[in-house]
């Protein structure tokens, strides 16, 4: 059995990790973490103005710093940052430390959730829907590598993810 089983939620954002994350930690007792979060605390700004002053480079320091603290803690369901998946060094902190669950979203879905949000540094220049489309052909394949199951979202309610989340893990 994975370590701790901790269970780690990876996905492109507006796939619903930080939403279903939630509800699976009260319904399985865990304590709930979003990594993007974890670090806005830390260094009490968001991660729009850190994309700002540091560029994305200087985030994902910070998220490979954050991670590595978070993969050691017990009895925990992690939201992670869509990106993450993009170091080799957290790809494998995430697999060997908990139960990975890539929640697998459909593009029109994603585009529909995300059109209207200024809040994701990466689509704030340009096209919605070309980026969305370019992150999932980057990150989909890195996603799949380190997942131990694969939800699909589509045409799914919360509840229903939630359930198929606890069927598989047990």
């Amino acid at each position: 059995m994975k370590k701790y089983k901790n269970i780690y939620l990876i996905g492109l954002m507006g796939s619903g990790k930080t939403t279903l994350g939630k509800i699976l930690s009260k319904k399985l007792d865990k304590h709930f973490y979003d990594s993007d979060q974890v670090i806005e605390e830390k260094l009490g700004v968001n991660v729009p103005m850190i994309f700002e002053y540091e560029g994305e480079a200087g985030f994902r320091e910070r998220e490979k710093d954050s991670l590595k603290q978070l993969v050691g803690k017990k009895n925990i369901v992690l939201a992670t940052g869509g990106g993450i998946i993009l170091s080799k060094s957290n790809r494998d902190l995430l697999s060997e430390n908990g139960i990975v669950i890539y929640l697998k979203s459909n593009q029109k879905d994603l585009i529909k959730r995300m059109k209207n949000d200024k809040t994701r540094p990466l689509l704030k220049n340009g096209n919605i829907e070309e980026i969305i489309k370019k992150l999932c052909k980057e990150r989909e394949p890195l996603y799949e590598e380190i997942a131990d199951f694969e939800i699909m979202t589509k045409n799914k309610r919360i509840h229903e993810v939630i359930n198929e989340i606890i069927t598989v893990i047990n």
